[in-house]
């Protein structure tokens, strides 16, 4: 599937004159990655989604979209993808002959896409109706900018930190595994780690080291040059790996009028499968970045 929304690949269509000059209306494409997925929160997410991309095709930044939705465990039906194609929005299921992980789902997702702009999402994310079309445009706009990261929330309406400084070996263990009543005690340590002393919420951040990624628009040809996701990762720490090695061919941004809410949760609460791949790619991550006490 490349035809997004059939707009040819080697041309575009025009937007107005702007400046003297005519623009083209990027595409885009999304990449979406399950594992036995809380299907009601997916279609949650599907269905926002979709109102997002026709929200920010009617409002004219983008000429046409198309979503590859990437099952590791090959139990979804061609039923879920019906909030995309009631929008008639270009979508397809690929049902994953093995658990590929999350960065191998998302590279597969990206296989054979033509698109201008690529949004990694999470299954679990509700996103805002004009989150698409802002994200889109604030691109356009900042050609330096390579990756972007919105303003998120969880299901309470409290913000979460997607901007991050590089971690130590106690941050992560404080983030993946220490009780709240632990964790507190080192807030400021942790809020730190998240970059809360900058991020407000109101003013775009240039440059945050690394990013956490329920959320990440790259510009397509970053996405490709970078080779996606490093397969090392199965689960964990692959979004800032490759949040770090994009900002070797431009400049990261967390840009707040860009909006989503997010029902992710740690590693910890999830079992102690969760953990040991939790540990197993922080020491991953940790080998390729250098260690930090």
């Amino acid at each position: 599937m490349s035809d997004l929304m059939n707009i040819d690949a080697g041309g575009c269509e025009p937007t107005a004159r702007i400046d003297g000059m005519q623009h083209c209306r990027p595409t885009l494409s999304v990449g979406v990655v399950t594992y036995r997925s809380d299907e009601s929160a997916l279609y949650t997410t599907l269905d926002s989604l979709a109102e997002a991309i026709e929200h920010a095709i009617r409002t004219g930044a983008l000429s046409g979209a198309e979503v590859v939705i990437v099952d590791n465990a090959a139990s979804l039906r061609d039923a879920t993808l019906l909030p995309l194609k009631r929008k008639e929005i270009p979508a397809k299921l690929v049902l994953a002959q093995q658990n590929l992980g999350y960065g191998g789902g998302q590279n597969l997702a990206f296989e054979g896409v033509q698109s201008d702009y690529h949004l990694v999402l999470n299954p679990d994310v509700f996103v805002g109706v004009d989150a698409i079309r802002n994200a889109i445009r604030w691109m356009d706009a900042n050609p330096s900018a390579v990756l972007l990261a919105p303003d998120v929330c969880n299901l309470a309406g409290e913000r979460s930190f997607l901007c991050r400084r590089m971690p130590s070996v106690f941050v992560l263990f404080l983030r993946g595994f220490a009780p709240r009543s632990v964790a507190r005690v080192f807030r400021r340590s942790l809020a730190w780690h998240e970059m809360r002393d900058v991020v407000d919420g109101e003013h775009v951040v240039w440059d945050p080291p690394m990013v956490s990624g329920c959320f990440m628009l790259f510009r397509s040809t970053v996405y490709r040059a970078l080779e996606g996701f490093d397969r090392r990762y199965f689960l964990y720490f692959e979004d800032y790996d490759l949040s770090l090695r994009a900002a070797s061919q431009g400049r990261l941004a967390y840009v707040p009028h860009v909006r989503i809410s997010h029902a992710g949760g740690g590693a910890s609460r999830k079992g102690l499968r969760h953990i040991l791949m939790f540990g197993r790619s922080a020491l991953t991550f940790f080998r390729l970045h250098g260690w930090r006490a």
